[in-house]
């Protein structure tokens, strides 16, 4: 009796921190900057084009214009690109967070990145004609074996799985696969190829990559709203979900095949980019609350927010010149990561 009084006292206090309201807010306002910063990104670039001219390219196309081709054929899937892969990196880390009660948990940070890089060096290497739909499944495979390394070394150590070793499992992991990945690079001389997508960019998205990405990452987007509500009672605690009935083992399971499915296609998309699912969900759970059910939709959009105007910030900087997205947000994440690095040991 005192364990299940135990159980409503702490989600009663979840709950006085849940702002449905505040949620509300930043769905809708989100959507309408979200909106307006898609056609920011592209109306900006080595050309610029007037607001008015990408309306009329997006409702009322003509073929024979130059910048309507230039807006449809190049800056629209990028813009897109930009969104959806920022949704999917957020998301990401928002499930991995409430599943490891980690607020350190991130897929740059817990061995996703480096696991796909590794594999993509191995198919550059010896498979170099795959397909991108090939791509993206090795990218999967890579992500699961770093998630799986990271996952495997931290439960290992005395004591069981901490965030703090889940941590450092990380940065272990990440540094391994990292050289072997270089070292391959350096071997089979395929270092070119592979600065693109270690800087992360959405220069080379064209239709094609958004055709086959988007289904994979909407699809996972809609898996995270689906188990929201358990990865929030996990959140709570592993006693607290099984005392209200939550298969812990089947919510676990299923939550990494999300991070795999979202992180992997971002990655395979776009590039090793960190930090946003670090980012994204304190920003989130700051403003809403401790609810995954409004964490993650406001996560996706606050992450494709946050995707689009680095971008934009990427084409402003050095003019006509492009810095790389993944440099534009580290200047935001290092600094949160040791914030919060400091407000752990202090805790």
């Amino acid at each position: 009796m005192s364990a299940q009084s135990n159980t409503k006292a702490v989600i009663t206090g979840s709950k006085l921190r849940t702002r449905p309201l505040a949620a509300a807010i930043i769905l809708f306002g989100g959507i309408a900057v979200l909106l307006l910063s898609l056609a920011l990104s592209i109306s900006v670039g080595a050309a610029d084009i007037s607001l008015s001219t990408v309306w009329e390219a997006v409702f009322q196309f003509d073929p024979d214009l130059m910048q309507h081709q230039v807006i449809k054929e190049l800056r629209m899937p990028r813009a897109l690109s930009g969104a959806l892969v920022g949704a999917a990196f957020a998301v990401a880390g928002a499930v991995m967070q409430g599943m490891t009660r980690n607020p350190l948990a991130d897929s740059s940070l817990l061995g996703v990145n480096a696991g796909a890089g590794f594999m993509l060096a191995v198919c550059f290497a010896f498979f170099p004609a795959m397909s991108y739909m090939g791509l993206m499944f090795i990218c999967f495979a890579g992500a699961a074996v770093g998630l799986g390394l990271v996952y495997g070394i931290g439960s290992f150590a005395k004591g069981g799985l901490t965030p703090t070793r889940l941590t450092l499992a990380g940065a272990a992991v990440g540094a391994l696969l990292l050289a072997l990945t270089e070292g391959i690079a350096i071997y089979f001389r395929i270092g070119q190829d592979l600065v693109f997508w270690y800087a992360g960019g959405l220069a080379g998205i064209k239709w094609l990559q958004l055709q086959v990405a988007a289904p994979w990452i909407i699809g996972g987007l809609l898996a995270a709203a689906a188990v929201s509500r358990s990865i929030t009672l996990l959140s709570l605690g592993e006693d607290v979900a099984a005392g209200l009935g939550q298969r812990t083992v089947w919510v676990k399971a299923a939550g990494v095949l999300i991070v795999l499915l979202l992180a992997g296609t971002a990655v395979s998309a776009v590039g090793s980019i960190g930090f946003v699912g670090l980012i994204i969900p304190h920003i989130s759970r700051f403003l809403v609350g401790v609810d995954y059910r409004w964490i993650i939709p406001c996560s996706a959009i606050l992450g494709g927010l946050l995707m689009v105007l680095a971008d934009i910030g990427g084409r402003m900087v050095n003019p006509p010149q492009e810095t790389a997205i993944g440099v534009i947000i580290a200047v935001i994440g290092v600094p949160f990561f040791l914030y919060l690095i400091t407000r752990m040991r202090g805790e």
